[in-house]
């Protein structure tokens, strides 16, 4: 789909949604941020959605700033997947102890491991320099200093809310490991300091939103927010990688005696700042709620709990910042979710899934979701259909 092109602020804001399906609110956000004197330009995905500050599913492209709120309080929050040698043939038919040894080996939610796990004992996970990544924490703002224990004991853990570990079968009936997952509390409660911060600076005072208050390149309090945020991003990728060792390991505990072979990984940030190139111009990239889709570049787009996810490969588009959604996209809040829908519902909504299907996870019914396909027909022109996969397990906190 060509993307339409909303005038307003300085800068237009290039669409890949159509505006009159999009909530006032979420256009009014757009319109704040097209205004701000640092953007090169606004890029929205076809699952934007409104998100504090900035919307979710924007690419902001800035020169010289950036916004925390724009990037998120879950800093790094993203997917991995892998596909094994495993087919749906190789699965029992209930696969209710094997969501049981996920949920056991994974905390979800607000907890966490009951010792923080030495990375050095987990079969399979190839990730290095441990070391040096928990050195940088002692440079971390002073506000979170006290946090490190925490910070050390929720690394491999899942969190709440959106967050998943799915066991997934593609078209051609491979078994996936699919994951969500973000940079916990450690990454929750940077964003919230330098949100904090940025608020209180002379130069954002007159915003037409205080929540997009920035930070200017070249100062001491950029500078701070930089490290911080590169910092939580590589939690959050750590996170996600020692999760999906564990998780691999549950599976080849679980066909205790088979030999399972796993391809390379894929893996993708959705809401963090990347230094990009466009128009000649060296730019702050924030993607909140988006993905890169760099021309040849994997991603994961998933929908909710019973509705799939595709692996696609970015096209390269410029236009919206080498950029794609990042799911589905919710389509109504949470408090109208669990108004709107009941328990029945929810169980009806995710038939054949191995999941819960309570109170708990009401807000994460299917329904409140925006439609994939919809979603994945709406840019075509930003990525390309790899594989798509159905859920057979879904574990949330």
């Amino acid at each position: 789909m060509p993307y339409r092109t909303l005038r307003s602020g300085h800068v237009p804001i290039r669409m890949w949604a159509d505006p009159a399906e999009v909530e006032p609110a979420a256009l009014d956000q757009l319109r704040n941020v097209a205004e701000l004197p640092w953007v090169h330009g606004v890029a929205v995905m076809p699952d934007v959605h409104y998100g504090k500050g900035a919307t979710v599913g924007s690419v902001i492209a800035m020169r010289d700033a950036v916004s925390p709120a724009a990037v998120g309080v879950d800093i790094g929050c993203g997917m991995t997947a892998v596909r094994s040698s495993l087919t749906v043939e190789d699965l029992p038919d209930d696969l209710g102890r094997l969501r049981s040894m996920l949920e056991k080996a994974i905390p979800v939610g607000h907890r966490a491991h009951k010792t923080p796990i030495d990375p050095s004992t987990v079969p399979g996970l190839r990730e290095r320099g441990w070391y040096d990544f928990w050195k940088g924490f002692d440079e971390l703002v002073p506000a979170v200093r006290g946090r490190l224990g925490r910070a050390r004991a929720q690394m491999g853990t899942l969190g709440g809310g959106n967050h998943f570990l799915e066991v997934c079968a593609d078209d051609a009936g491979a078994i996936w490991i699919v994951l969500h997952s973000g940079s916990r509390n450690i990454g929750k409660e940077l964003a919230e300091h330098h949100i904090e911060t940025a608020r209180r600076l002379p130069h954002n005072r007159d915003l037409p939103d205080p929540d997009l208050a920035v930070f200017l390149a070249g100062t001491p309090k950029m500078d701070a927010y930089r490290r911080d945020l590169f910092w939580a991003q590589e939690y959050a990728r750590r996170n996600r990688a020692l999760m999906m060792a564990l998780a691999q390991n549950v599976v080849t505990g679980f066909f205790k005696g088979r030999k399972i072979t796993w391809d390379e990984q894929i893996s993708c940030h959705h809401n963090y700042v990347a230094e990009e190139v466009y128009d000649g111009v060296e730019l702050l990239v924030t993607r909140k709620g988006a993905i890169r889709a760099g021309r040849g570049e994997l991603g994961i787009i998933p929908g909710s709990m019973a509705t799939g996810t595709y692996i696609v490969r970015g096209l390269g588009n410029e236009q919206a910042f080498n950029s794609a959604s990042h799911g589905a996209g919710r389509k109504m809040s949470r408090n109208k979710a669990r108004k709107t829908f009941t328990l029945a519902d929810l169980q009806a909504q995710t038939a054949g899934v191995e999941c819960r299907k309570d109170a708990g996870v009401l807000d994460e019914i299917p329904g409140a979701y925006k439609d994939l396909e919809s979603v994945i027909a709406a840019q075509t022109d930003l990525v390309e259909v790899v594989a798509h996969l159905r859920q057979l397990i879904c574990v949330k906190g």
